[in-house]
């Protein structure tokens, strides 16, 4: 089969016009190069496929690194074989492909050498060859195979994403091949059909396999199909990917974009998440049955919305009351709830379920004007929320206490992975903690304001709370989202910061911030100590005074009187106000003033 595959590419032509060509490494990766080349449509009229700015990109950062193992000591040899095509041709060809690998080059070796970019082929292929196999030799790739048994997996690569990106590899290369043999078909190429109707009637994934051999390790897909295929898991190994995907679309709801990072659990502990993953699912798919209806297919949100609150336990009634459509104060969505102690362990029993008292639920959901009958109405609702919570429960990984449930430790380890395998950024605790100043704040304008505090704070921690740390802070909550409609809740992250405990010296440093001196003035003052408000800028202090208005809540005529007051006390009255908050903060401005019939200059 090998000997039938994209065979007709001007492959001995092209390696005899100069006797450098003939270095293995150099050989290796001309018949990948001239291959995909063919393979993705390039013209082969001369006798060898011609580049293109637009093909050569392509090859460079995407196929390359999805379907070929190249040590990278070997890596400069794909370039090289590149240009020496280029060189070929008249024109501005050799010029113009000059200009793409080198605007590649960088691209390319980070792509070949990502572990995220892996396949099973390419990875057992590096392993193979870090053990002495010769990779050309399908007899000592079996045989050094069948010693790597229970190979490790590179770090920081879960068998999942190996698995995902080799699904993927497969279908991209079957449809490559199935592209290039329809247009040979349709318009007979003068140098012949890249594939043979032979080889292509014995299917196409065979074909696919011979290619990966030839671009990995000789014998290697045979091997991994059929003796050794336990080591290249298929999808049917992940049925908890279902759950994934469940995970992910909760996400994509809630932010928009997988690379939003989630907000890291405050401890996470170690257990075998592939296996603990396959138990969630199972108790997720048990809870889609009909005895647990209405809330059973709510599990995967569950899972989530507590994840995505920092894993700190939510209140069941406060759930059943936001299923039931009850009005729900959005401040208090967030609001923690207390979990008794040692309840939240994978060993501890829910009990039975019971709706918290009438000034409880006046608590968590903010209406003073709830009674008894209404408790009774929820009681209902929230106990069947409590049955699938308690099902969860019996994973060890999600606990319910009374009215608090969440994730346990070993839980929101799972859900990270689940989380991790499908692309969604899910930093823990160190990792959150190793960001920029930058990188932390963006994040946490994401978060509920108790999960910013914290993390926050073990951001100041690990950097010894030093003045620097909490200048670097500071300055970035005045520069992240800067000119957005995120300014605003960016800015105020400052008022998570315990800033009792800032080095002064950062504090008076914010003084000039034209967006948050005003705030740094007031924790000065706040603690007593001496601050010039004269180094506190005009736009510093406009934004101040358009935070502090109230935005949504209230009358319009008690929000309108709010600003009136404001404006009374500013240099120059209302239009010296409106104009200095729009020059700060338009979009805030907007969304603040409109309502109240205020038009900006």
């Amino acid at each position: 089969m090998a000997g039938t595959v994209l065979t007709n590419t001007g492959l001995d032509s092209f390696l005899d016009g100069a006797p450098e060509h003939r270095d293995p490494a150099f050989a290796r990766a001309a018949e990948a190069v001239l291959g995909l080349l063919a393979l993705r449509g390039a013209d082969r009229a001369t006798g060898v496929p011609e580049p293109t700015p637009g093909l050569v990109r392509q090859l460079l950062v995407e196929d390359l690194p999805t379907f070929v193992y190249a040590p990278p000591g070997e890596l400069a040899a794909y370039p090289a074989v590149l240009g020496a095509l280029a060189a070929r041709f008249d024109g501005g060809r050799r010029e113009g492909i000059a200009v793409v690998l080198a605007e590649s080059a960088p691209d390319f070796e980070r792509a070949m050498t990502d572990p995220g970019n892996l396949t099973w082929h390419r990875w057992y292929a590096s392993l193979l060859r870090t053990c002495g196999a010769d990779l050309a030799d399908p007899e000592d790739v079996r045989r050094r195979l069948a010693a790597l048994d229970g190979a490790p997996l590179p770090d920081g690569v879960r068998r999942a994403h190996l698995m995902g990106r080799t699904a993927l590899a497969d279908v991209l290369l079957a449809e490559a091949l199935t592209r290039a043999y329809v247009r040979d078909a349709e318009a007979p190429p003068a140098s012949g059909p890249l594939l043979t109707d032979h080889a292509v009637a014995t299917g196409i994934g065979q074909l696919a396999s011979a290619l990966q051999d030839r671009w990995t390790a000789a014998g290697l897909a045979e091997q991994l199909a059929g003796p050794y295929a336990r080591f290249a898991p298929g999808p049917d190994a992940f049925p908890h990917l279902v759950l994934a995907d469940a995970l992910l679309d909760e996400h994509l709801d809630y932010y928009g974009d997988p690379a939003a990072p989630e907000p890291p659990p405050p401890a996470i502990e170690a257990g075998p998440v592939e296996e603990d993953a396959d138990t969630l699912i199972a108790a997720v798919e048990e809870l889609a049955e009909e005895e647990f209806e209405p809330y059973g297919g709510e599990a995967p949100h569950l899972m989530y919305a507590v994840y995505q609150r920092g894993c700190s336990a939510d209140s069941v009634a406060r759930k059943a009351a936001e299923y039931e459509d009850w009005s729900v104060d959005p401040a208090l969505e967030d609001l923690p709830v207390a979990v008794p102690d040692a309840a939240a362990g994978p060993d501890a029993a829910p009990g039975p379920y019971t709706v918290p008292p009438v000034p409880e639920l006046v608590r968590l959901l903010g209406t003073a004007e709830l009674d008894e009958a209404d408790r009774a109405r929820l009681e209902g609702p929230a106990r069947d929320l409590a049955a699938v919570l308690d099902r969860l429960a019996a994973t060890g990984l999600v606990f319910r206490a009374g009215d608090a449930f969440g994730l346990t430790p070993r839980g929101a380890g799972v859900v990270r992975y689940l989380l991790g395998v499908r692309g969604v950024a899910a930093p823990d605790a160190a990792e959150a903690a190793a960001w920029t100043a930058s990188d932390v704040v963006a994040a946490a304008g994401g978060w509920s304001s108790s999960v910013a505090v914290r993390v926050l704070a073990d951001w100041l921690h690990a950097r010894a709370d030093t003045a620097d740390a909490w200048s670097g802070l500071l300055a970035a909550l005045g520069t992240v989202h800067a000119g957005t409609s995120e300014a605003a809740a960016t800015r105020g992250l400052f008022a998570a910061l315990d800033t009792a405990g800032a080095p002064p010296e950062a504090l008076r440093g914010a003084l000039r911030d034209p967006v948050i001196g005003a705030y740094a003035l007031e924790a000065l003052r706040h603690r007593g100590e001496e601050a010039d408000p004269i180094q506190v800028r005009t736009s510093a202090r406009a934004l101040s005074v358009l935070d502090a208005l109230p935005a949504k809540k209230g009358p319009l005529e008690a929000r309108r009187a709010a600003f009136d007051a404001a404006a009374a006390a500013w240099p120059g009255g209302s239009a010296a106000l409106v104009r200095a908050m729009a020059a700060a903060d338009r979009h805030e401005t907007e969304r603040v003033l409109h309502p109240l019939g205020i038009t900006l200059p």
